[in-house]
């Protein structure tokens, strides 16, 4: 470190006092009258400064892609940080080099500009945008792709942001046991004592490195965990809360300003692996899980549609079809439940097809009404299975003399189980499910399924679907064969739904 000049000193004599912020965000909007300061961007604040206020802090940043957080973490942060503690050696990775070289220029040139408010300005010798220090001290800003040498550059305070690239980096065991092996042998041995570690980043995959870190053998407990899901999905009944104090339903709130359309249109776009993963925080494991990735869709409605409204399946009369309501009652709150849900479900013989689905929060009449609507929909549906436990009683109750065919279904086992008892027809290719243009909520029905047995989200699809497979498929009222492409032979006049 090179002394400063008597020039320097002098001059730093008539400096006026430095200013500093209380977070990163106040500091962003005074340097940047333009910054949006989001619910999401406080809590970002709020965290970062108990991270660097906490020595030997571990903190785990989690949000959708394209919501500002590598501006708030690896631009403002370290400005702001510098600006405390001027002393501080910061290092900034990301996937590639050239990425976190990119947010060492931005921080470096910010100083540029504005370092006078907080007296801060960049040594002339070391100022490259990979590499540059603080004049007067020992602060600075080092960049490295993840897998570069850190040899002789002890940091006061590490961040990683984003360091899986994508799907296909993501895919590679290769590519994550280097992110792995770089992250406890090289960047985990640069740490000053009491030097706080970030990873930010959007999740990719189970064993990404947000993943690894978090596993108890890894030390997991260490870590604070801020996971923001894209739309929030928690059940206050069990005692779930959303870090940003979301109601249940409610989407983020983002500084481009995305409206409820738009983050639908993005949820059906995205599919739902990847968005379970990269907009919910919860990447589920490519192999090995309850359901499998891929099942088997169809395109083309199964059924005709009336002047009144109902709904027909031609060929039921043949000896290998049938056709079932099957739903999973719960209302408690109208804001704070679990959903309710109603599905419809036809087997031809060895296989099911999704045909209809209902969901929502519903009160008691509501939940009455959603039965009563579904059966007048698909009258041959002759057997409506309703869970006889939590509220599924009082609807059984309810409607069992009005509405013939109500079956009360005692569950047997738990939710995993019960989802292992049926997942064999799903690996078989037996299951069947419409895209999204026949029946647009089954995207809710494949993010469940994705997430199921993760212990986080809603299941109350899976339940219902489970429910019906378990009952035509493992005890079906008839028996025989056939094919999909037999089911409208004794029907020319069928039209295909336009819904």
């Amino acid at each position: 470190m090179s002394a400063p000049s008597v020039w320097e000193l002098v001059a730093q004599q008539f400096d006026p006092p430095a200013v500093r912020w209380e977070t990163p965000g106040f500091m962003a909007q005074a340097l940047d009258p333009t910054t949006k300061q989001t619910p999401l961007m406080d809590l970002f604040d709020e965290v970062l400064v108990w991270a660097f206020n906490t020595p030997d802090a571990r903190l785990l940043i989690t949000c959708p892609p394209q919501q500002g957080k590598s501006q708030r973490v690896s631009r403002r942060f370290p400005m702001w940080v510098l600006s405390q503690r001027p002393d501080t050696r910061i290092t900034i990775a990301s996937y590639e080099t050239g990425v976190a070289r990119r947010w060492g220029r931005a921080v470096r040139d910010d100083v540029r500009e504005h370092g006078h408010q907080v007296g801060l300005t960049i040594r002339d010798d070391v100022s490259s945008q990979s590499e540059w220090m603080l004049a007067g001290s020992d602060g600075g800003v080092f960049t490295a792709g993840i897998g570069s040498a850190l040899t002789g550059r002890p940091s006061d305070l590490m961040i990683v942001d984003d360091p899986t690239k994508g799907r296909g980096d993501a895919a590679s065991e290769v590519y994550q046991r280097r992110n792995w092996d770089w992250w406890r042998e090289v960047a985990m041995t640069r740490l000053a004592p009491g030097a706080p570690a970030i990873i930010t980043m959007t999740r990719w995959a189970h064993d990404d490195l947000g993943g690894m870190v978090l596993k108890p053998e890894n030390g997991g407990g260490d870590w604070r965990v801020i996971n923001v899901p894209a739309i929030a999905d928690h059940n206050p009944d069990e005692g779930e809360t959303d870090p940003l104090g979301r109601a249940p339903g409610e989407w983020l709130e983002t500084t481009r300003g995305m409206t409820a359309a738009q983050w639908e249109r993005r949820r059906r776009d995205t599919g739902p692996k990847s968005w379970a993963s990269l907009y919910m925080g919860r990447p589920t494991p490519d192999e090995g899980g309850v359901f499998p990735a891929d099942i088997p869709t169809y395109d083309t409605a199964l059924w005709t549609v009336r002047p009144d409204g109902t709904h027909l399946v031609p060929g039921m009369d043949r000896p290998d079809q049938e056709m079932c309501l099957s739903f999973d009652l719960t209302f408690t709150d109208g804001k704070h439940s679990d959903y309710v849900v109603g599905q419809v479900w036809l087997r031809i013989g060895a296989d099911v097809y999704l045909v209809d689905q209902v969901r929502g929060r519903m009160d008691f009449n509501r939940s009455v009404r959603a039965v009563e609507e579904l059966a007048a929909k698909w009258p041959q549906a002759t057997q409506k299975f309703v869970e006889n436990k939590a509220n599924g009683p009082a609807v059984i109750n309810s409607l069992q003399r009005s509405i013939p065919g109500i079956i009360p279904v005692e569950p047997e086992g738990g939710k995993v189980a019960r989802g292992h008892a049926v997942s064999p027809f799903f690996y078989s290719g037996n299951v069947h499910l419409p895209n999204a243009a026949l029946v647009p909520n089954v995207s809710d029905l494949r993010e469940e399924m994705f997430n199921f047995g993760s212990g986080g989200g809603h299941d109350d699809t899976v339940d219902a679907m489970t429910q019906a497979i378990n009952q035509l498929l493992l005890h079906p009222l008839t028996r025989g064969g056939g094919d999909l492409e037999d089911l409208f032979d004794d029907d020319d006049d069928w039209q295909i739904s336009p819904y």
